[in-house]
């Protein structure tokens, strides 16, 4: 939005992807319902593998100094 800060920005759009993240995982865990879904270990290990990567890769992101472009 014009004139909006940088952190007023953050958590604008912070805010509303979380929410997307946390309906997101919301609906996989109506996946866990048995009279609707079957599925073994060896799928949830993949799940969660992939799940808690993408949770460390994105934690790590904040982590970092900013990416500075290089220079002579």
């Amino acid at each position: 939005m014009k004139g909006e800060t940088k952190k007023e920005r953050f958590k604008r759009i912070g805010e509303k992807r979380v929410q997307r993240i946390l309906d997101d995982l919301k609906s996989l865990s109506q996946c866990s319902n048995k009279r609707m879904y079957a599925w073994d270990d060896k799928q949830l290990d993949k799940i969660w593998e992939a799940v808690e990567t993408a949770l460390g890769t994105c934690k790590e992101s904040f982590k970092k100094p900013p990416y500075e472009e290089f220079r002579l």
